[in-house]
């Protein structure tokens, strides 16, 4: 791995992409610092040391994970990246109900194109949403529960609608950031700035536990860490290779096929993102709680009580079993979406490919569901294992939250598997500079 990056430095056209990528994702992490005009920043910073209980940041754990710390901080970019992830999973899944989203998924480019637009309003309609959310819960001091700061200087309406003009238009930048890294840099844009966010709270949380917890528990904590790491690289590199073999045609004077290939079938097909599901619509009934409190009246309703009881904390036995359950449906879900084995029995069909001891067509579409079945069972047992294991070491984190842990959950996911693919970009890019190995 370290020598595929001082290859990649010693080769101009990749160390210009690697430096063009460094500097914006230094600009997104300094963004992420910058307070946004009409917040008190003093303020913010005391609440923050003041709340040291697993409800800070209460709702927005999952989004505040993604900016690096940024939410809570409400900078320029405290919206982050989340709203494109949001609206790209939206689409995504609407290409199944609308069918001019499905015509557009198979123009090609010009298609993509479209979709990657209808894609950016929606992310600024979102942005919107979640960036007036953001403020009407810092505005009635329940961002940060248990400090009693006004963490917003002008409470007007005005003042507020400027913070939230700001952060759309961060939330904006972050996008654009995101598709010219992917565009003239190297790896997913996208993910490399939620990689950086994440990787930049280490540092702190790493400093945290060492003060709070003593040094027996920081290098327990260190080797856990690795671990965790060392099994998710194992699992997210697994996968099912089914052979596939095309018959030999004539086209022409030339003769085409007669190779032996294979369809990779990963264990872990759905990626992250029914962890990012589960965690939004755990969030939802408490923001909607939150939203809906009253502070004349402080007595809470039966269903505030029930959220409050059962989908607040996360260490709680039911908290655990619903996220767990959410995570395994979701992933069931989403990778019947995305994957569709009628598609591939087709596409195999047409360029004259099929899988030994199976027909093509409807046989072969049978064979790949059967196989793609068996294997996601074990796929969403291991994405919720891995998503509820900071639940299950409350005590350990610094702030007393699991989901704060550096090496836990949704963020040793998003790491691990951003990092591989970043690698395996550099070592194909790399590939192609470079001959010798066929020429011996």
């Amino acid at each position: 791995m370290l020598s595929a990056f001082v290859s990649a430095f010693r080769t101009p056209d990749l160390r210009r992409k690697i430096l063009f990528t460094l500097g914006l994702i230094a600009l997104y992490r300094l963004g992420a610092a910058l307070p946004s005009p009409g917040v008190d920043y003093q303020a913010v910073q005391d609440c923050i040391k003041q709340v040291s209980g697993g409800e800070s940041g209460g709702i927005y754990q999952l989004i505040n994970l993604f900016s690096g710390g940024a939410l809570l901080q409400l900078s320029v970019f405290a919206i982050g990246i989340m709203p494109y992830i949001t609206a790209s999973i939206i689409i995504q899944l609407l290409t199944v109900v609308i069918p001019r989203f499905e015509e557009l998924r198979k123009e090609g480019q010009s298609g993509q194109t479209k979709m990657t637009q209808y894609t950016r309003y929606l992310s600024i309609a979102l942005a919107i949403l979640q960036a007036t959310g953001l403020v009407a819960l810092a505005s009635r001091k329940q961002l940060l529960q248990g400090c009693d700061k006004d963490i917003i200087a002008d409470n007007g309406i005005f003042g507020m609608i400027i913070i939230v003009l700001v952060m759309t238009a961060g939330a904006a930048l972050v996008m654009w950031f995101g598709e010219q890294i992917t565009e003239r840099g190297v790896g997913n844009g996208m993910s490399l700035l939620i990689f950086a966010g994440i990787a930049a709270r280490i540092p702190t949380e790493g400093k945290q536990i060492l003060d709070s917890r003593g040094g027996l528990v920081f290098g327990l904590v260190c080797f856990a860490a690795l671990v965790i790491v060392t099994a998710v690289i194992f699992v997210e590199q697994g996968q099912r290779r089914i052979p596939v073999q095309y018959a030999k045609r004539v086209v022409g004077r030339k003769m085409y096929g007669g190779s032996s290939t294979y369809l990779p079938l990963k264990v872990n097909q759905a990626g992250v993102i029914p962890v990012i599901f589960a965690s939004s619509l755990l969030y939802l009934p408490n923001l909607v709680s939150q939203l809906t409190s009253s502070r004349n009246n402080p007595d809470p309703s039966w269903w505030q009580e029930i959220i409050a009881k059962y989908l607040v904390n996360p260490g709680n036995p039911v908290y655990i079993a619903i996220y767990f359950g959410l995570i395994v449906f979701f992933t069931y879900f989403y990778v019947a979406i995305t994957f569709n084995p009628e598609e591939r029995a087709d596409e195999m069909k047409k360029f004259g490919g099929f899988i030994p001891g199976y027909r093509p067509g409807k046989p072969t579409a049978d064979y790949l569901n059967h196989v793609l079945s068996r294997i996601t069972l074990p796929g969403s047992i291991y994405l919720g294992l891995v998503a509820v294991l900071p639940n299950l070491f409350l005590d350990i984190g610094a702030s007393g939250n699991g989901q704060n842990l550096p090496f836990g959950g949704t963020a040793v996911l998003i790491m691990v598997s951003v990092g591989l693919d970043t690698v395996k970009q550099i070592e194909s890019q790399l590939m192609n500079r470079n001959y010798e190995g066929f020429l011996k």
